[in-house]
């Protein structure tokens, strides 16, 4: 997402519609090229259902723009201007091997604390009451998801262990879905970066539609599936 919304920034100064970079960043916090090839691992059901959700509520984050924003600006991009590169070293490795610790140092803690939290979940918490909250077809299953989703998220690649033991254990595919919607777009490292390109209140706004998008869309999700 920090680097998504850079380009975002590009593409409003060659004046891309509000609404088409509503749906392009909502795309590109849900649509993820590697969450999208960890999610494999659920089987074919789980990853259809996350890739058709993920695009509707990139769909549904440019038409609500569009119909509440047609004529005000949603995004401040001000303060993205153009820095100078930092890959300045002559030879080509070292600034690889330096763009990769910078990355490293980056994300790393946020990966490691997946894998953490993903582990104490499925040693301590009992699988019988993760049962009970997201089981069933029901829509507090699907609520449950969406409320926890926000806290529990922390990387992509640890929760997908987490859901794979949830869907064995009666998980339902709509409370899956809805965990899939919220918590990739209520991640913390997502949040920060997109808080720099929205003020406060359209900030709330999109914590409101991410909560009433995955819930909506897991309820369609249970009565399909």
């Amino acid at each position: 997402m920090y680097g998504t919304i850079p380009i975002a920034a590009s593409f409003r100064r060659q004046g891309m519609r509000e609404d088409w970079l509503a749906a392009f960043m909502m795309a590109s916090i849900l649509l993820n090229p590697q969450l999208i090839i960890y999610s494999a691992a659920l089987g074919p059901a789980a990853l259809t259902v996350r890739i058709v959700s993920c695009f509707f509520c990139g769909c549904a984050a440019g038409l609500l723009v569009f119909l509440f924003y047609r004529k005000r600006e949603f995004f401040d991009f001000s303060g993205f201007e153009e820095k100078a590169g930092r890959d300045t070293h002559p030879n080509l490795l070292i600034r690889y091997l330096l763009n990769v610790w910078r990355n490293i140092k980056a994300t790393g803690i946020y990966f490691l604390f997946g894998i953490l939290l993903s582990a104490l979940f499925q040693r301590y918490v009992p699988q019988d009451l993760m049962t009970m909250l997201f089981g069933g077809n029901e829509a507090w299953g699907v609520l449950m998801a969406a409320t926890v989703g926000v806290p529990l998220y922390a990387c992509g690649g640890g929760t997908i262990p987490l859901l794979q033991q949830w869907l064995w254990k009666g998980m339902s595919m709509g409370s899956a879905a809805t965990f899939m919607i919220t918590g990739p777009a209520t991640k913390i490292t997502n949040l920060g970066a997109l808080k720099i390109a929205m003020g406060w209140k359209r900030f709330a706004l999109y914590l409101l539609f991410v909560m009433l998008f995955s819930f909506l869309s897991g309820l369609a999700v249970n009565l399909v599936v």
